[in-house]
């Protein structure tokens, strides 16, 4: 075991508290989260086919776009993944894992990022050109299609593949949950190590009742202990993403969802408090991939580009394109500028920061573009943060009340909406999404120093500056679009 594990284990498990610890390790622990949000996703596409389509008084497009965003970034950054932990389009997974047989394995070159990175460009990409904010319809159209998705690819395959290589909502999670307070992980790696059926993994599910004996060394150096090991139909599945749980360097990939420590024999598999984002100044939590690299810093663009979409120079942009490109194509347009500011820029930039760095830090060609990216690529996890809590924050606390008269009115009563559309002042907004700016560009700003000291010794402000200034300038572009008018969407018809 190295350092790092040994400083982790040595953390509070938080399945260990009164109350909490003992419903999220129950059977049932994660339906507790599962249900309510499932019954919530139904509403919202009941009212999306039937209720009114203004955007501002269906739940289809306030729930999700104003207040769900603003919740989840709030989540992950206190307590980690709880919006997958509690997916509603997860719910069908053990009837599926159920009617279908072992399935085969997700094909080999797709598992990767290349599916999430796309499906987050496809997302961005239709919710600006659908304008998906504006359209309860389409909403629920959206929500009904992440139900079949999620279902289907779980019949088909062994592993959850939806959840890992595609769904956008859980990539975007995945990624950000780096920063939480909270990691799976393993009390005891003796006990993993003499652990005959890795349930953690496998799972402890079987049609049959069967019972195994193992061995397994006690936890504190004693001799190993002979315990039975129960499988049967009531067992849990084990890690639908495919994690070794006394493996786990990171967050990516886990969903939360527990798994592991409900089929778990030997109660060894936990929920571990440390500091948040430690994994991310380590150099072996994440693998060396372009396709990881490229997904962490993408994101930090794409929440630039989400939040120009709406403000007036966004508009300016794309009827200059139109008049000096000739190009009456909306959807032409909009491609343009979304691939140019969520794929090629940050490909380019960072690819050039790569290059740059190497030759400034006098690495040469000691370190590969590749490597040297994915080294720098986890700093852009808090700048890009701090961008999209900046963002969604915003929506969310300008009208955290929306919510309440749009449902009173999907109930059939009278929405109250003078009562319930008050706002958080407008200086008070500011002055938070300042903070959430210029904290995740310092925290940026000491990973890649952290990165570069490790890379360049000697020549580490070198070495950093070209990340440096890409962390800087992603800051500055947002703080300057935070500074503009921005579009209220989902409450338009309340805030003009």
């Amino acid at each position: 075991m190295n350092a790092a594990q040994r400083q982790f284990v040595s953390g509070r498990d938080a399945l260990r508290l009164p109350l909490i610890g003992s419903l999220l390790r129950g059977r049932y622990g994660r339906l507790l989260l599962q249900i309510p949000l499932t019954a919530l996703a139904l509403l919202l596409v009941i009212d999306g086919f039937t209720g009114p389509q203004s955007a501002a008084r269906n739940l289809a497009t306030v729930a999700p776009w104003v207040h769900y965003r603003g919740l989840v970034v709030l989540a992950l950054l206190l307590a980690g993944n709880l919006f997958c932990m509690g997916c509603p389009f997860t719910l069908p997974r053990s009837l599926a894992k159920r009617l279908s047989s072992r399935g085969r394995r997700f094909p080999q070159r797709l598992r990767n990022k290349w599916l999430a990175i796309g499906s987050l460009f496809a997302l961005f990409f239709a919710y600006e050109y659908l304008d998906l904010w504006a359209s309860p319809l389409l909403t629920a159209w959206l929500i009904v299609a992440y139900f079949i998705a999620s279902f289907v690819l779980e019949a088909l395959f062994s592993e959850s593949a939806f959840c890992k290589y595609i769904c956008p909502l859980g990539s975007f999670n995945m990624v950000y949950s780096t920063l939480s307070p909270t990691r799976v992980s393993v009390r005891s790696h003796d006990i993993c190590a003499t652990c005959v059926g890795k349930e953690c993994i496998n799972g402890s599910y079987a049609a049959q009742p069967v019972i195994r004996i193992d061995e397994i060394a006690i936890d504190g150096g004693g001799p190993p202990q002979t315990v039975p090991v129960a499988h049967g139909p009531t067992g849990a599945l084990g890690c639908g993403t495919e994690l070794f749980a006394p493996q786990v360097q990171s967050n990516m990939d886990c969903t939360m969802c527990l798994d592991c420590v409900r089929a778990c024999p030997h109660d060894n598999a936990g929920l571990f408090l440390r500091a948040p984002g430690s994994e991310l100044s380590r150099p072996d939590s994440l693998p060396r991939r372009w396709d990881m690299s490229l997904l962490f810093i993408a994101l930090a663009f794409m929440g630039v580009s989400n939040a120009f979409g709406m403000v007036p120079p966004y508009y300016a942009l794309q009827e200059w394109l139109a008049l000096n490109l000739g190009i009456n194509s909306e959807f032409v347009v909009l491609l343009l500028i979304f691939g140019a500011f969520n794929l090629a820029l940050p490909a380019l930039t960072s690819g050039g920061a790569a290059y740059a760095g190497r030759k400034l830090g006098g690495a040469g060609m000691r370190a590969s573009l590749r490597d040297t990216a994915a080294a720098f690529a986890p700093s852009f996890v808090p700048i890009g943060f701090g961008i999209w809590f900046a963002h969604y924050s915003f929506h969310f606390l300008v009208g955290p009340g929306l919510v309440v008269p749009v449902i009173q009115e999907f109930l059939g009563g009278t929405g109250d909406w003078s009562a319930w559309s008050f706002s958080l002042d407008a200086s008070v907004i500011g002055l938070l999404q300042v903070a959430a700016l210029i904290g995740g560009f310092l925290w940026s700003l000491r990973l890649a120093q952290k990165t570069a000291l490790r890379l360049y010794r000697r020549k580490t402000t070198l070495g950093m500056l070209p990340w440096a200034l890409l962390h800087l300038l992603l800051m500055l572009a947002a703080w300057q679009i935070f500074t503009l008018p921005m579009e209220m969407r989902g409450a338009l018809s309340l805030f003009g």
